[in-house]
């Protein structure tokens, strides 16, 4: 898998004083706001965890960043000449040739049985679901995101199992309602995604990503209309059902709130290519989010203080 790893004449692969600030942006930090689901476990119990379950919460979620990290260079690595094709991916270190790599490479196998050894010496179980999680990904990046449909289904795949391994590594268990959701939300996410590059790239698609060829922005719509419905209804199922109390059903407008704004941004303005950039840069959807989050762990506080049934 790593090897044929050729080096252009015009590309410069030199050690200079800006190498760790090039193999951080290699490891695509801003990327990690994804694994901030494992803190749902966490979240959906607050009124029953301690200081250890929040430390192991924390921990869990700076080793998958690190896995995460790990894939990001594998894929980096095996797309860096179709990056190349990208008006904004040909600025990453490898597809610019900035970055070497061999090094790129060295890092991310470091890290990555780093990782695998704390994640073992905290819960063997977590460990599995973060090998799991690896190579389902690493199976995406070299050949499974070709395959038009399932794509998006290993995307989302990945956000299923960041929610199990919250729960697993504080040994709380998530109900099957909140896990569809989950699933369903990050469909949502990476129907965006394709969407955006499909109107980005326009003529271009097939250069950067073949399966790209398979969708179109109408298709696309269609599949996003009927995930949006699906996460709205299944998250209120979720809310109706749960087994802390029925109040969490006054969450359910910050969640359609958030989906109807996240479509504004990616059908009227165009956005959608980078989710976590949205999470992180746009106010309306950070403040939902904020918002959201401080609801949950009030009602939830509430509940267990015997103000609410």
């Amino acid at each position: 898998m790593f090897t044929s790893i050729r080096f252009d004449e015009d590309s410069i692969y030199k050690s200079s004083p800006s190498s760790v600030a090039l193999v951080w942006n290699q490891l695509r930090p801003k990327q990690w706001s994804k694994n901030l689901l494992l803190f749902a476990a966490l979240i959906f119990s607050i009124n029953k965890v301690d200081f250890m379950q929040i430390a192991y919460s924390i921990i869990g979620f700076l080793i998958f960043s690190v896995i995460s990290s790990t894939v990001y260079i594998i894929n980096d690595f095996v797309d860096r000449d179709a990056d190349r094709a990208h008006p904004v991916k040909r600025h990453r270190p490898m597809a610019s040739g900035r970055l070497n790599p061999v090094v790129a490479l060295s890092v991310g196998t470091v890290l990555f049985l780093l990782s695998l050894l704390i994640s073992f010496l905290l819960n063997p179980l977590f460990m599995v679901i973060a090998i799991t999680y690896f190579v389902i990904n690493v199976s995406y990046s070299l050949y499974l995101k070709h395959i038009v449909i399932l794509d998006l289904m290993l995307i989302a795949s990945g956000f299923v199992l960041r929610a199990i391994a919250g729960g697993v590594i504080i040994s709380v268990s998530l109900t099957p309602w909140f896990l569809l959701c989950t699933l369903l939300l990050s469909l949502f996410l990476a129907i965006g995604k394709r969407r955006h590059e499909l109107i980005l790239l326009q003529e271009g698609v097939s250069a950067h990503r073949k399966v790209l060829e398979s969708y179109s922005v109408s298709l696309l719509d269609q599949f996003s209309n009927i995930v949006t419905a699906a996460t709205v209804l299944s998250y209120s199922l979720f809310t109706f059902t749960s087994s802390h109390t029925v109040y969490l059903m006054l969450t359910i407008p910050f969640v359609i709130y958030g989906m109807f704004r996240y479509l504004y941004l990616i059908q009227i303005r165009n956005l959608g290519g980078s989710p976590e950039h949205i999470l992180l840069e746009d106010k309306p959807i950070l403040i939902t989010v904020v918002m959201y989050s401080l609801c949950v762990v009030i009602i939830l506080l509430l509940k267990d203080s015997g103000y609410i049934q």
